[in-house]
């Protein structure tokens, strides 16, 4: 089974009435690497990677490797996470890389081409992608993403202290610029996404911000909302309502190091037991 059907809204959507929030990342960092006993090289993080997605198939929805962790390798490195892209695609996962590109012109339809081309060898279901060179710049993106049934999360406002005053500045029409991304992605997944279908432009919102101090408010279409800041960074699962209010029914809550530092041995159940602990919560308030 392949995770391909579909635009990536409407797959995402369904990944998390099927399997709850819980995105499993994929963060092959130097210290787990000796912990699990494998190798600081290619061959270990290809290891890691498959362990994981192993772990995750039939127990969460998504999975996230962070793309960095395996660049550091070189092509070896990059083969490796085609190795793993196409295993989660393959167990029927929603894999998301987090690449976080950006740039303008050809430069970023050629990154998105690389990442949400169906059959490139970096297939993934979703990248993650900065808007700071201004969201018209990745308009080349989301129309691939559209055309390809793929998906795109734009990073809005994270939670990292040194975004604050660039994401928290205030345009020209009073509005954040975190809120000012967010109207203009979903005017995009409003021309895009049909009555009663969710959006395949999502949006980084970290779980420790303040939706109010940010300047955020709930948003139409409904689109996904990927989420770090839970597990080791703080934010619990039972915090889901109160951090995203209405919008709670649409967070791909991220977990790396709290799940990964259970070890080979003990991944499976980790995840597991998380998944679990995210509350169900209903689309009843979100507006389609």
């Amino acid at each position: 089974m392949t995770a391909s059907a579909g635009s990536f809204g409407d797959r995402a959507r369904a990944a998390i009435a099927r399997r709850g929030h819980l995105c499993v990342g994929i963060d092959p960092h130097e210290p787990l690497l000796a912990a699990w006993g494998l190798g600081a090289d290619a061959a270990g993080v290809r290891e890691f990677g498959l362990r994981v997605v192993e772990a995750a198939t039939g127990r969460a929805g998504f999975v996230k490797p962070q793309v960095s962790f395996f660049e550091r390798h070189g092509s070896a490195g990059i083969a490796a996470l085609e190795d793993v892209l196409a295993a989660a695609r393959g167990a029927g996962l929603l894999a998301i890389a987090d690449a976080k590109r950006g740039d303008i012109g050809s430069t970023m339809d050629a990154y998105a081409a690389a990442w949400l081309t169906p059959g490139a060898p970096l297939e993934a279901d979703a990248l993650t992608v900065t808007p700071y060179l201004g969201v018209g710049s990745l308009d080349g993106t989301f129309d691939l993403a559209h055309a390809h049934g793929k998906g795109a999360f734009v990073l809005a406002a994270t939670s990292n202290p040194e975004a604050t005053a660039l994401q928290r500045a205030t345009t020209a029409a009073g509005r954040t610029v975190s809120a000012e991304i967010v109207a203009e992605v979903s005017r995009r997944n409003a021309e895009a996404a049909g009555q009663g279908h969710w959006g395949s432009l999502g949006f980084v919102i970290g779980a420790t911000v303040d939706w109010t101090e940010a300047g955020l408010e709930p948003f139409s279409p409904v689109a996904p909302i990927l989420a770090p800041g839970f597990g080791h960074q703080g934010a619990r699962p039972d915090q889901l309502r109160a951090v995203y209010g209405t919008m709670a029914p649409a967070v791909v809550a991220s977990e790396s190091r709290s799940l990964l530092s259970a070890g080979p041995a003990g991944i499976a159940d980790a995840i597991a037991a998380a998944a679990a602990a995210y509350p169900p919560v209903t689309e009843g308030s979100l507006h389609v």
